[in-house]
């Protein structure tokens, strides 16, 4: 296991799903975790697209510990699309999926410890869209390439890199059927798969990686799919 024995480690979502999972791999490698999320937590409830907040939040993370070692910009924004969303849904994703990473890394960049880390919770969505998901997709567009801006911007203090899960089950349920088969890797993912490539960006072992951003998608966006080809067949949308 990886070694995050004295190290604090800020996550943003921490109280379900991946954030939830990942939270408790850092604790298991010996870390202090603090998180942020709307839900009841053991550290800071409040609102990623509060400015007021992110301060308080920052600044409660600061007193109690006087440093960050590891930020993993994980919260979800809000999934809504051109036909329903309004102008203030819209805002709000962008404020929770850019914004929030963006000031919180500003916050926290005087107080980075020694070989410090950043990791954006992306999406396979910032490369490939359904109908109906623009404020998600364009927030996680947006924190893709906050990630290598930051990264160029905290060159030699920070490493910045950014994951980009595909379909993963928060509830670890096991899929079987087409669900499964059609992922090259020939299941559905789990959080597990997400929050170890999490802990490895942030060890040691990653220090020569900077700058990227990561698709863990079982091979998804990597499979040609043309109608009646490997079994996939386009049915028409119906007027």
């Amino acid at each position: 296991m990886l070694d995050f024995k004295n190290k604090v480690v800020v996550v943003t979502g921490g109280a379900r799903g991946i954030g939830k999972v990942i939270c408790e791999e850092f604790r298991k490698a010996g870390a202090q975790v603090c998180t942020i999320d709307l839900l009841e937590n053991d550290f800071f409830v409040g609102d990623l697209s509060r400015k007021e907040d992110l301060e308080a939040f920052a600044a409660k993370v600061i007193h109690q510990f006087g440093k960050v070692d590891v930020l993993v910009n994980n919260a979800a924004p809000f999934m809504t699309g051109i036909t329903e969303a309004s102008y203030e849904d819209f805002e709000y994703a962008l404020k929770v999926g850019v914004t929030a990473p963006f000031y919180l890394a500003k916050l926290f960049q005087p107080y980075f410890g020694e070989g410090a880390a950043i990791v954006n919770i992306s999406s396979s969505r910032a490369h490939m869209s359904q109908p109906e998901t623009e404020s998600y997709t364009a927030a996680k567009g947006g924190i893709s390439a906050l990630t290598h801006g930051l990264a160029m911007s905290l060159a030699g203090q920070v490493r910045v890199n950014a994951i980009s899960p595909g379909w993963i089950d928060t509830d670890f349920t096991v899929h079987e059927g087409p669900d499964a088969t059609q992922h090259p890797a020939g299941r559905v993912g789990h959080p597990l798969d997400i929050a170890h490539m999490v802990l490895y960006l942030c060890s040691d072992q990653a220090g020569f990686i900077t700058g990227q951003d990561i698709l863990i998608d079982g091979g998804m966006t990597r499979q040609m799919i043309y109608h009646a080809d490997q079994g996939w067949t386009l049915e028409p949308k119906q007027p």
